[in-house]
């Protein structure tokens, strides 16, 4: 599977542009299921298993990833732009930047020489960031960019024993092991989305929940860890190396009780979540229609949202053993 997470994180694919991630997992998938593409662009799958499920299970995982979008060209070639997603103005700068025509651009700002005492003592607005792609006036940066072009950060990845690092692991972890779900055999039937725009306001989940239909659904995501250096034991949300992280409760849903209860008891590396911020497609998801018996299945991950995103391979292949595992007690009728 580390070999599908490296292809996937490569791609880039902020929310609203994640066709070269979609025609990817496409290819992936084809051949292993039913499958198609709705007008927002999420990819509906279903996956015949060996018996029908006793309920309907739906396991997404979303697409997209955060990035910027040019809203203006100066006239001597700089790029402003906004975010698309949260990202914080510290990863932002003098960061390299790849725009969809495959070319560069490094994010500038003061060199600390010619910052003053109080410019030092604070981060810089959005607003005064620019895009440098080399060009020399408004006329030469058009003939590459237009305003509405997206760009994301660059990252290479690499792997040290157990841990990843790549930009893009939310929710790039999740898609990987959807994959692996697809194509392997199942017991029992299942429903699947790659969902898009999940950092822009949980819009694809929405839809694709809307379409499905279950009665049961697992999210597949990652989530911020914070075993870091200058974090007391008690705020640090989730570990690395310790399983895949299982919410009670977030910014955007309070979960299932019993499928929770049922992941902390699987036997398999799980970890609760130990915060309550934030929010996943589970927060649209267990709204649609009648409700949704939901919960997120989370790869903990150090300095999300970023470059260099930081993950335990142990804790993705817990989050595999644990989908693949709820998806079975769920469609054999063991949780209601």
């Amino acid at each position: 599977m580390i070999e599908l997470l490296k292809q996937l994180c490569e791609l880039d694919g902020a929310s609203g542009n994640e066709d070269a991630v979609r025609a990817f997992i496409l290819s992936q998938i084809d051949g292993f299921c039913r499958w198609e593409v709705d007008a927002l662009g999420n990819i509906l799958a279903h996956k015949k298993g060996k018996n029908p499920a006793k309920h309907r299970i739906m396991v997404d995982a979303h697409m997209d990833e955060v990035g910027l979008i040019i809203t203006h060209i100066t006239p001597d070639g700089f790029l402003h732009f906004k975010t698309v997603g949260g990202i914080d103005t510290p990863v932002l700068l003098f960061h390299r930047v790849r725009f969809a025509g495959g070319f560069y651009g490094v994010i500038g700002g003061k060199p600390i020489h010619l910052t003053t005492g109080e410019e030092k003592k604070k981060l810089p607005k959005i607003e005064q960031l620019t895009i440098d792609i080399g060009a020399a006036s408004a006329e030469e940066a058009a003939q590459k960019v237009s305003v509405g072009d997206v760009c994301v950060l660059t990252g290479e990845t690499v792997q040290n024993g157990t841990v990843v690092k790549a930009k893009a692991l939310d929710d790039r972890v999740g898609c990987a092991v959807l994959i692996t779900l697809l194509k392997e055999e199942s017991d029992f039937d299942f429903d699947a989305s790659f969902s898009v725009q999940e950092e822009v306001g949980l819009r694809g989940a929405r839809v694709a929940a809307h379409h499905l239909n279950p009665e049961f659904a697992l999210v597949l995501e990652a989530t911020t860890a914070a075993d870091i250096a200058g974090v007391p034991p008690e705020k640090q949300v989730c570990r690395l190396g310790e399983g895949v992280a299982v919410s009670f409760m977030d910014g955007a849903t309070v979960y299932d009780r019993v499928l929770y209860q049922a992941a902390l008891e699987s036997g398999l590396p799980v970890q609760p979540k130990r915060g309550t911020s934030g929010g996943n497609n589970s927060g649209a998801v267990h709204l649609s229609r009648d409700g949704v018996r939901t919960l997120a299945l989370s790869v903990p991950c150090r300095y999300i949202h970023s470059a260099s995103c930081v993950a335990d391979v142990r804790d993705m292949e817990a989050q595999l053993c644990l989908a693949r595992w709820m998806i079975r007690q769920i469609a054999d009728g063991q949780l209601s």
